[in-house]
């Protein structure tokens, strides 16, 4: 278990830079994952981690110790990516206890720690068999017990569930949560998957163009973003965004003219010119009057919620209902956005004012 200090880290390929300088800390025992679009440096950040790629310049800590140039198998990392990267011809306990082997473990010893981290996976019956005859949730449990047998400091996963299908990812996230309380190691998880990002953090790192957009617990992040790309990221289905013009303010209210020439008052108080205006499909609620008039274009019945996509004369804004929403396409509807659930943005998408019940 160590904390780890990434200072000034950028990573270019050529003339491309990937990572702008990163400066970043993690805590002892800490669960961080790190989010973002494609290209946004996320698998990057941990492959220099890892020592799999080199900084272009900055410095990575492990405590105290400066391993920024430091070789990879002597960091005191495991790493799980997202193939599972088995040898078919040997069974689970061999593949599981591969590096101990060429450690030089005695076979009594590896064949010991196979057995217990088999236990903690759920791998017992299935030690003797080969891969071929595991489910792919089983696979990505031997890989994962793979790195637990060397005990490492650190665990570093690349996106390790993206080739599971959607029953699988869920269990598999939910026993590396467990697998994070049972041991207590420093883990870092990279994902496309705002959902795993959310259900599973402890703190999330979202990275937008080789560079921290902005880091905290999930509900941080998704009660105050810092900007509306992060605003946007997160949260599903996504956030709304209107375009809004400020005509008056007055103590802790503020009133924007909308596209449709409607007015709308926001309990908050601004410090920067607003130009858009953010509300979540939670916070929208499908009315007899209100300030946004569209409408109905499709509506999704998902079980215990309804997606409702209204067409404005600006945008297309979605409505999260309940189960027994009856508003169907082509209907006109208004729509009413809860005052103090609005997240207001300047113009070079910086939040202005949060949502502060919410």
């Amino acid at each position: 278990m160590v904390a780890i200090r990434i200072t000034g880290v950028t990573k270019s390929f050529g003339e491309v830079p990937v990572l702008r300088g990163i400066d970043l800390e993690i805590g002892h025992s800490e669960f961080v994952v790190f989010v973002g679009p494609s290209g946004c440096g996320k698998s990057t950040l941990l492959r220099v981690i890892a020592g799999l790629e080199q900084a272009t310049s900055g410095d990575i800590h492990f405590d105290d110790r400066r391993i920024t140039d430091v070789a990879p198998a002597k960091r005191g990392v495991a790493m799980v990516f997202q193939s599972y990267a088995l040898y078919p011809h040997m069974t689970v306990a061999e593949n599981m206890t591969m590096s101990l082997r060429l450690a030089g473990v005695p076979k009594p010893e590896r064949r010991r720690r196979a057995e217990e981290v088999a236990k903690m996976l759920q791998l017992t019956p299935l030690l003797d068999r080969k891969p071929a005859a595991l489910s792919g949730g089983q696979r990505q449990r031997v890989a994962i017990g793979r790195a637990i047998v060397r005990q490492p400091d650190v665990f570093l996963f690349d996106e390790p569930l993206s080739n599971l299908d959607a029953a699988l990812r869920v269990e598999t996230r939910v026993g590396i949560t467990k697998l994070h309380r049972t041991l207590g190691n420093t883990m870092i998880y990279v994902t496309h998957d705002q959902v795993e990002a959310m259900t599973m953090a402890d703190r999330i790192v979202i990275l937008d163009q080789g560079r921290v957009a902005q880091v905290g617990t999930p509900l941080e992040l998704y009660r105050r973003p810092a900007n509306a790309f992060v605003a946007g990221f997160l949260g599903s289905p996504k956030m709304n965004f209107i375009k809004a013009d400020e005509i008056s303010r007055s103590g802790s209210s503020i009133r924007l003219k909308l596209a449709s020439g409607s007015d709308i008052e926001v309990n908050a108080a601004a410090t920067d010119k607003v130009a858009l205006f953010g509300i979540r499909p939670e916070h929208l609620t499908v009315a007899n009057e209100g300030p946004i008039a569209g409408t109905v274009a499709a509506v999704e019945h998902l079980g215990s919620e309804t997606l409702i996509y209204v067409e404005t004369s600006a945008d297309t804004l979605i409505v999260k209902a309940g189960e027994n929403a009856t508003t169907q396409p082509g209907d006109r509807v208004n729509l009413r956005p809860e005052p103090n659930a609005i997240h207001l943005f300047a113009a070079d998408g910086r939040s202005v004012a949060g949502a502060p019940n919410h």
